[in-house]
């Protein structure tokens, strides 16, 4: 296994001071970032990693001068440079980073200021009045409220930087001198909190840095590739692999503009890879079949990818060649998709690689610095999440029958601890290994897969069990469905019966069944399930209740369905 995972060399890193200097030494005159100040501009802004630098350490220095050393600061944003910045600065200058998910209401936000116990908070504009609201109710910590943006009633981002570079033109030698431990708390990140309220996970450095050696063993991310932003920069995922990783790598970071602008920034910055959750993938797949079943194509996209992948068997590539076409309504660049979060349809994950686009799948949890497993150029397997990453070790907790059973980690990626917290630590933390509550299996090869989290499994009286995701992504392959939820309606003999909310397409309901009425479009929908899903499985597992809508399901802003919440609609509707 050992072979299979370092694919590539690495430059070992163990800080963030050391990740900026990797800036300095190997990538100063290329661009590290590119973006524009509003979807319709025509102008690139374009901000080279010689400036990165620059800008890091004068933040750095005007937040010491703050006398914030050793403080937590809070950061919340859209994805943007300055939240780059502000994360650096305040790492590298012995603070905390407590970075906020932007798609919080006020007053979660509010909630997680006063638990934080944050001294600072560097925010953009659209937060201005939640932070006016606290400033003035004086019940939190914050002493320093800075804007991204030129408020009158705020410091500023902008004159702090100009003081910072300002002091370092002066002789001021403070961040030169910061010692950082590498080993203590340096962000704490709060967990979704899909069922539960949010834990505050505390990472050190060392974590993080870890998890990107090991990626970069695994992956081959270049630094002429451009990743576009788009999932919150909050989220681990988003910020170790694309942020994080990628500048280690060299690439250039491009801020999305929105969701609904993702297929025209892909052409307008020359993309050639994204980190994206399952979800985006299965709809962009899925507009894709359409685009060709439209054309009349199907028939030859599919003897053409059966050709192009037999002669792939032999070395010969010409995938990018046969489907230009397809790749240029992407942008004519993308070459790599990094996916994690959720499971994905081996439909949609043959079709992306089918295309010439390199896909691959991985695993991990904010408490693992994220990324556990996955797949590299090498070594893939439809459905798998790959192989634990170098230096990380994963075993099956109490397996069954079939060898599923929970997902442990041992790893110096694992977090220090849930803050404040020691009951909640206690129990994912047990002689030196980390409990997911995720559980999987390995096959033969070593390959790691998951198949659900431990508290959704629907046990039946029999014993069986059954995994809510399996069915799920049979449930998603029709061509109408936009999203589902499998769950067990509790009966009264203490069994579960099998049902599914199933959230349609409305797009591909009105040009495509408009002719039918509710009721027709509900028994079309049921009849696909008993003959595309239910004649597939066991008898057990079979489907027994279906809710259509076209409601989008309950999601935490990474993506996750809220399970437990949807369920609770859901019962207390019957």
């Amino acid at each position: 296994m050992k072979d299979k995972r370092k694919l590539y060399n690495a430059d070992k890193i163990n800080n963030f001071r050391e990740l900026v200097d990797r800036y300095s030494k190997l990538y100063s005159n290329k661009t590290a970032f590119e973006y524009k100040e509003t979807p319709s501009s025509k102008e690139h802004i374009k901000i080279n990693y010689s400036q990165f630098v620059d800008d890091i350490k004068a933040l750095g220095t005007a937040l010491i001068n703050l006398g914030l050393s050793k403080k937590k600061i809070a950061i919340i944003s859209p994805n943007r440079y300055e939240w780059c910045v502000s994360y650096l600065a305040i790492t590298t200058s012995d603070m905390i980073v407590v970075p906020l998910d932007r798609a919080l209401p006020d007053n979660e936000i509010e909630s997680l200021i006063i638990r934080s116990q944050a001294e600072a908070v560097i925010f953009d504009k659209k937060y201005s009045e939640i932070f006016s609201k606290i400033a003035k109710e004086k019940n939190s910590n914050l002493s320093q409220y800075i804007c991204m943006d030129n408020l009158d009633n705020f410091s500023t981002y902008s004159s702090l930087i100009q003081k910072g570079h300002s002091l370092l033109v002066n002789g001021d030698n403070k961040y030169d001198n910061v010692k950082i431990n590498n080993s203590e708390m340096s962000i704490m990140l709060f967990t979704s909190g899909t069922t539960s309220i949010s834990k505050a996970v505390a990472l050190s450095q060392l974590n993080i840095c870890e998890d990107i050696y090991a990626l970069a063993q695994m992956t081959d991310i270049r630094s002429d590739d451009t990743f576009l932003s788009f999932l919150p920069l909050h989220h681990t995922f988003e910020s170790t692999c694309t942020f994080l990783y990628g500048t280690y790598s060299g690439i250039t970071v491009a801020f999305c503009d929105g969701l609904k602008y993702v297929q025209k920034n892909l052409a307008e910055f020359n993309v050639t890879g994204f980190v994206c959750v399952p979800l985006m993938l299965e709809i962009m797949y899925k507009k894709i079949r359409k685009g060709i079943d439209e054309q009349g194509k199907t028939k030859l996209v599919n003897i053409m990818a059966k050709l192009c992948n037999s002669l792939l068997k032999i070395g010969i590539d010409i995938r990018r060649k046969v489907f230009k076409q397809i790749l240029d309504n992407l942008g004519g660049k993308l070459r790599i998709l990094i996916a994690g979060g959720a499971s994905m349809s081996k439909e949609a994950i043959q079709g992306f690689l089918d295309l010439g686009i390199n896909l691959l799948q991985g695993y991990g949890l904010t408490e693992t610095s994220p990324v556990v497993a996955g797949e590299n150029d090498k070594y893939k397997r439809c459905g798998s999440v790959g192989f634990p990453l170098p230096g990380i070790n994963v075993k099956i907790d109490n397996p069954n029958e079939e060898g599923i059973g929970e997902v442990c980690v041992q790893s110096p990626t694992v977090m220090l601890e849930y803050v404040n917290n020691p009951e909640a630590t206690q129990e994912v933390l047990k002689d030196t290994w980390f409990y997911t509550g995720d559980l999987g299996y390995f096959d033969k090869d070593g390959f790691l897969f998951i198949t659900g989290r431990k508290k959704d499994v629907i046990v039946l009286k029999n014993g069986k069990n059954i995994f809510p995701e399996e069915l799920e992504i049979l449930i998603n392959k029709l061509p109408y469905v936009y999203e589902s939820m499998v769950f067990g309606k509790p009966l009264e003999d203490g069994d579960f019966k099998i049902c599914a909310k199933i959230v349609y397409n409305t797009e591909y309901v009105d040009q495509f069944l408009s002719n039918l009425s509710k009721e027709d479009l509900f028994n079309k929908v049921w009849n696909d399930i008993k003959e595309n899903v239910n004649h597939k499985i066991p008898a057990y597992k079979c489907i027994r209740e279906i809710i259509l809508t076209d409601k989008p399901l309950i999601k935490t802003t990474t993506q996750k369905i809220k399970r437990h919440e949807e369920l609770k609609i859901i019962l207390e509707g019957n």
